[in-house]
């Protein structure tokens, strides 16, 4: 038995796209025990200079769109049991490299994927055991299911109520929820604190859309049939949008762009339009609006998955697509105004990074525990 002078490290990997998995492993990173060390895989180093705790980075290749060597190679079908593994992809091979000699090396207490259910299967093969972070969408397929059964356990940062019908029973046993986990720490406050603080109208009906940095922008064009669909009301767009040239723009539509301090519009607001972004839900649910959910695209159709439980939870009223004319958001607002924000609010925790932090510590401790 080999001897150790500490406990074994944790071990994180961090999807490269978006800001969304980075951030929760950072916000749960900062409950796991001192003396416990962490690594964390990365294509995108920089998303971690605001961790709060000591940690060693790991730079991975950025591998995503690299060309096989040849068009044979690249013509080679997938393996059901995965989803993209392009043969003959140098930035591949040195993107799983640098993962197998990490794990080898560092010989970790659980390898924490967020996520990939092909690295799940990588450490596997290794020897190491995995925790692989749960999403919404259809991943009943092969890929998916090799993965979460390679995997010792899974976590899902929501709340069970919020847990998808078809998600087989054998893996809901072996998956811990931690509550809604929102990464974002900025107080909450009184509306009317918050409209005085941005200088908005006390009076006025407000409502924030906030607009994702995962996709191509939200379009502009159904927000300004929004905006006529209510001329006294205030419409902000925080993020980016997508304008196809033909939009007419509105006096009562301001759109705010990138900002720092979208919980204090989100304060100030009396109602939110947004995608499902995990993040976003749970800010969303901590400022206890109403919120009339529009799911973006995204791979395996997570978002519009997430969308349909909110729904059936009552938490929140959902579009499939962009209204398109001023009846039909006239209609999904009315409906959005009419919610009992408690239902969405009870799917926030405000301890859940916490919760994820213990479990993974009595996870690491369970699986060694001969060698404590």
């Amino acid at each position: 038995m080999t001897t150790r002078s500490g406990p074994r490290p944790l071990v994180f990997f961090a999807h490269h796209q978006g800001r969304g998995h980075a951030n929760r492993i950072m916000a749960i990173a900062q409950h796991i025990p001192e003396n416990r060390p962490l690594v964390v895989l990365t294509a995108k180093p920089s998303q971690f200079d605001a961790i709060s705790r000591d940690a060693k980075i790991v730079r991975l290749p950025d591998m995503i769109g690299a060309p096989s060597h040849s068009a044979a190679l690249h013509d080679q079908p997938t393996p059901s049991v995965m989803h993209c593994v392009p043969l003959g992809v140098p930035e591949v091979r040195e993107h799983m490299g640098i993962i197998a000699e990490t794990l080898r090396h560092v010989d970790p207490a659980l390898f924490v994927i967020d996520v990939s259910a092909e690295i799940a299967l990588l450490a596997r093969i290794m020897s190491v055991p995995a925790i692989t972070i749960r999403m919404h969408g259809a991943r009943s397929d092969a890929g998916h299911l090799a993965g979460y059964e390679a995997s010792v356990a899974m976590l899902a940062p929501f709340d069970e109520a919020l847990e998808q019908s078809d998600y087989p029973e054998r893996l809901r046993a072996r998956t811990f929820y931690t509550g809604g986990l929102c990464t974002t720490k900025d107080a909450i406050e009184a509306k009317q604190k918050a409209r005085e603080r941005l200088d908005l109208d006390p009076d006025r009906s407000v409502t924030l859309v906030i607009a994702g940095g995962g996709g191509s922008g939200t379009p502009y064009a159904p927000l300004t049939v929004a905006a006529r669909a209510e001329p006294d009301a205030l419409w902000l767009v925080a993020g980016p949008v997508h304008r196809e040239g033909h939009e007419t723009d509105f006096g009562n539509l301001r759109e705010l762009g990138w900002i720092d301090n979208l919980t204090a519009y989100l304060c100030a607001a009396d109602r939110v339009v947004a995608s499902a972004g995990d993040n976003t839900v749970h800010e969303i649910a901590r400022a206890r609006k109403p919120f009339l959910c529009i799911p973006e695209w995204r791979y395996f159709d997570e978002q519009r998955a997430k969308a349909r439980e909110l729904e059936r939870l009552s938490a929140a009223v959902t579009c499939e697509t962009w209204p398109a004319s001023i009846p039909e958001w006239q209609d999904v607002l009315a409906r959005t105004d009419a919610l009992d924000t408690d239902k969405l609010a009870a799917l926030h925790d405000e301890g859940a990074a916490r919760n994820a932090a213990r479990w993974l510590e009595a996870q690491a401790n369970r699986l060694w525990a001969d060698q404590l």
